[in-house]
């Protein structure tokens, strides 16, 4: 190496890289995709289990939250924080979304990132998409990708609810009314 070029850069450089590149990434219209059926998507858990979804979650009703961007976790967060507060009886994972091709080749450098700030009892309940995040990002549209991508799915993949913009406490209501109308059935 270079006596001129600085290790510590190293990281900088690809982070940069990696902004460039996905600035290059497909916008898609947002769509409302309540009653069609969650398309077959591959993850990884935080745990490193690899998950097909919705075929993992046949059989019982799951609550997806799809994040595209690393801003979006703050209205993810929002999400978390009303149904922890009012106590909603459902399973809920978090699903990053990334798109292209980049990412995927960083993907290990990504999960750990991910893993350092997210405790290890709920690693099993964030599942990463690479792969099929473009897909996936066409599926449901990826206008306003700071807002989390709701998902309620019933027991056979059918998508039940759907909100993609931002929290708000009338939605969250309107979540769990959809929530105890699937237990009723």
């Amino acid at each position: 190496m270079s006596k001129y070029f600085n290790r510590s850069l190293i990281p900088i450089i690809f982070i940069t890289a990696a902004l460039f590149l996905n600035s290059c990434a497909a916008t898609y219209t947002n769509s409302d995709i309540s009653g069609e059926i969650f398309p077959t998507v591959e993850g990884t858990s935080l745990e490193g289990d690899e998950i097909i979804i919705p075929n993992h979650f046949k059989g019982s009703s799951v609550l997806l939250i799809l994040g595209y961007k690393m801003d979006s976790q703050f209205d993810i967060d929002r999400w978390l924080i009303g149904l922890d507060q009012t106590q909603t009886d459902i399973k809920v994972y978090e699903i990053p979304t990334i798109q292209g091709l980049f990412p995927r080749m960083f993907s290990t450098f990504i999960d750990k990132g991910m893993r350092s700030g997210i405790p290890k009892e709920l690693w099993g309940g964030v599942i990463t998409i690479y792969a099929d995040g473009d897909d996936l990002q066409e599926f449901t549209g990826n206008e306003n990708p700071n807002n989390g991508r709701v998902i309620l799915l019933d027991k056979l993949g059918k998508i039940i609810y759907f909100h993609d913009r931002g929290f708000s406490v009338q939605e969250l209501n309107n979540l769990r009314e959809k929530i105890e109308e699937l237990k009723e059935l």
